[in-house]
């Protein structure tokens, strides 16, 4: 069973061996309201801890995704970009950003479990 971590910047992250999986938290979704738009990246891309890596729109706010640890991106999930509303229904499963082939596992370590990223989300819930 893979394991899911938070960052501070509202995305969640799962982990298969060395491949992790990355959305934004329901958290997120309810902050933005009814998504309208999803740009995902490339594969082969580089991303960095903390780096940009995608693009979501709702009726009231553009905001970056950022890619919550290092690595190369082996895929984008299309059916968002196809479907940007299904963020809003499935935002911690299905409708994941992007994928990636990590550099350092020292960094998913260091993100919050769920219990740290609810007590974060009560204390700072903008």
């Amino acid at each position: 069973m893979s394991e899911k971590k938070f960052s501070k910047k509202h995305e969640w992250v799962s982990l298969d061996g060395d491949v992790a999986t990355v959305g934004i938290t329901k958290h997120a979704t309810e902050l933005l309201g009814d998504i309208v738009f999803a740009e995902v990246p490339d594969a082969g891309k580089s991303v960095e801890k903390e780096g940009q890596a995608a693009v979501v729109e709702s009726t009231k706010a553009a905001s970056d995704v950022y890619s919550p640890i290092s690595g190369e991106i082996t895929e984008g999930n299309k059916t968002i970009v196809d479907d940007p509303s299904s963020i809003n229904k499935d935002p911690e499963g299905t409708s994941w950003f992007f994928k990636l082939k990590i550099k350092d596992k020292g960094e998913f370590d260091s993100l919050m479990s769920k219990e740290e990223y609810d007590k974060f989300c009560k204390d700072n819930p903008n």
